[in-house]
């Protein structure tokens, strides 16, 4: 009788245990990050040791200077030039982190580097932040009608130039039939085929066709109807939400998320060197999408699994619903023409389409170089890993995933 008691009493431990785990909220404070064994966060130390080990040799093969790399690749389109700034990157890196607590970390996450485009979810939070207060009513608004006509910083500009009399001087993004139907989700999921110039970079000019008798005056297809990854459009966007906002968006997203979940104060958030604009007297320069060009955003290792903790957590932290569900519920939903792509940059799991080794609740947000954020609701799991090769990844999340002790 004592024996089975003494085994009940065990076994409600257990339960108690699995349940409480299953429940973490655990968020960590500024400034700290509580780590736990991986035998307490339930995960073989053996397997995450394999899984570690083979990421540490599928580093990128890339050079690591991030202007030449840049340069060799899209250098090679036309109006290619780096034209904001660049860092040489760190060895390949990552931090694990399971029911909010860190479990594992190798590489170099304390330093700063370029993220690429992983920055385009930090520009849909921007979006999502607007939206939530009510300055931006409806994602399904079209754009046009919170457009303003807004003057770039040239210090050498005369208005007097006779040359460019009855031109404007002034951007206006959304003028034309076209891209006066586009809607702010079809900015956010990419559909919009907004065409245009902007920073000296003409949308056609991003990843081009093969085929250069299309680059000019192809037919346009209807907003929503089809996707095409694009950096100018990502940039439009960017400078869109700076109007709607009237203040810069690296402001926006220190105050509202950065600072809200602890972040270090050493990310920084860049645009071009021509990306400079006036808004209520001030000149404030509008951000990038990525590292296309250069510029976008260079952060930690430690500071993206802070934000892959919260988008995991469907945009709370802690008591605080930083983002709003309803936000993150359409960012999470699948473009039409696009299933593994919701909000940028937000690429889902549908279907198990993106990663075979990952389920299908799995998101991830993801850059050039690569960097990646995996984030798994089902798993309680955030895997921050930069500088692997992008072919390699799927057998990565695998070993990971086969670490966990069901």
């Amino acid at each position: 009788m004592k024996r089975f008691s003494a085994f009940l009493s065990f076994a409600f431990l257990f339960l108690a245990f699995d349940l409480a785990y299953a429940q973490s909220n655990y968020t960590p404070p500024a400034g700290s990050w509580e780590r736990r064994t991986p035998e307490q966060s339930k995960i073989d130390p053996v397997k995450l040791k394999e899984a570690i080990d083979f990421a540490m040799a599928s580093e990128a093969r890339a050079p690591r200077s991030q202007e030449l790399m840049l340069t060799q690749s899209f250098g090679q389109a036309p109006f290619g030039e780096i034209v904001g700034p660049v860092k040489d990157r760190g060895p390949i890196t990552g931090v694990i982190v399971r029911g909010g607590y860190i479990v594992a970390e190798f590489g170099e996450p304390s330093r700063v580097d370029m993220t690429h485009s992983v920055t385009k979810s930090f520009l849909s939070a921007t979006v999502g932040l607007a939206f939530d207060r009510k300055l931006i009513r409806s994602l399904q608004d079209k754009v046009v009608d919170y457009a303003a006509p807004t003057e770039q910083y040239q210090p050498l500009r005369r208005y007097d130039d006779a040359d460019n009399f009855q031109s404007s001087r002034l951007i206006d993004l959304f003028a034309t039939d076209h891209n006066r139907k586009i809607t702010w989700e079809q900015m956010l999921r990419q559909t919009s085929d907004w065409e245009g110039i902007l920073w000296g970079k003409p949308d056609w000019a991003d990843r081009p066709d093969r085929d250069s008798s299309k680059w000019l005056g192809r037919i346009r297809g209807e907003p929503g109807t089809v996707y095409e990854y694009n950096d100018v459009r990502v940039n439009a966007l960017a400078l869109a939400t700076l109007n709607v906002w009237r203040r810069p968006l690296p402001d926006v997203i220190k105050d509202l998320v950065m600072d809200e979940i602890g972040a270090s104060n050493t990310w920084r958030w860049y645009g071009y060197e021509n990306s400079y604009v006036v808004i209520d007297g001030k000149i404030v320069q509008s951000v990038s999408g990525g590292g296309h060009w250069g510029g976008g955003l260079f952060i930690n290792a430690y500071d993206m699994a802070r934000f892959g903790l919260l988008t995991q957590r469907s945009g709370k932290w802690g008591s605080r619903q930083i983002l709003s569900q309803e936000f993150v519920r359409q960012a999470k939903t699948p473009t039409a023409v696009q299933p593994t792509y919701g909000f940028m940059n937000w690429f889902l799991n549908t279907d198990r389409k993106y990663y075979a080794n990952a389920p299908a609740s799995a998101f991830v947000h993801i850059g050039n170089g690569t960097n990646m954020i995996y984030c798994d609701p089902g798993n309680d799991l955030v895997v921050v890993v930069r500088w692997i090769e992008n072919g390699r990844i799927n057998e990565f999340i695998g070993k990971v995933l086969a670490s966990l002790i069901k």
